[in-house]
């Protein structure tokens, strides 16, 4: 296996993915942005994986699971972050039958929602090689 070849792969999706969430926030769908702001997280996540223990990463969405896999060291408030991310992965994917998540996802909150999230991203991109 390279894995130069399957970091890049997850590197080029993490960035895919977090040009997606700005496009759908430019279109006010918030919802949507969040869960690939989720997504970019998730895959950058994935690359690292591949790197430190040199294999393909496992098919999961817990980010603070797989963040912890990968031996990364944590503050409390980062890993309270990547729990509420995940959030964003299973409310958007799954809404309850009152869609609270979605209304919750204003312009404000999304806007500071995303804010976070492409902080994590550039702080978990610089740990790779």
């Amino acid at each position: 296996m390279n894995i130069q070849k399957v970091k890049k792969y997850w590197l080029d999706e993490a960035i895919e993915a977090l040009q997606v969430a700005k496009h759908l926030f430019e279109k006010k769908d918030y919802s949507y942005a969040l869960f690939f702001g989720h997504l970019s997280i998730e895959k950058v996540l994935k690359a690292i994986y591949a790197v430190k223990k040199g294999e393909q990463p496992p098919y999961h969405h817990n980010l603070l699971r797989l963040a912890e896999s990968t031996g990364i060291q944590l503050t409390e408030n980062q890993k309270k972050k990547l729990l509420k991310i995940t959030t964003f992965n299973i409310e958007s994917r799954y809404p309850d039958e009152k869609r609270s998540f979605r209304k919750r996802c204003n312009e404000n909150f999304t806007t500071r929602e995303l804010n976070g999230i492409e902080e994590m991203f550039e702080w978990l991109k610089s740990m790779l090689p």
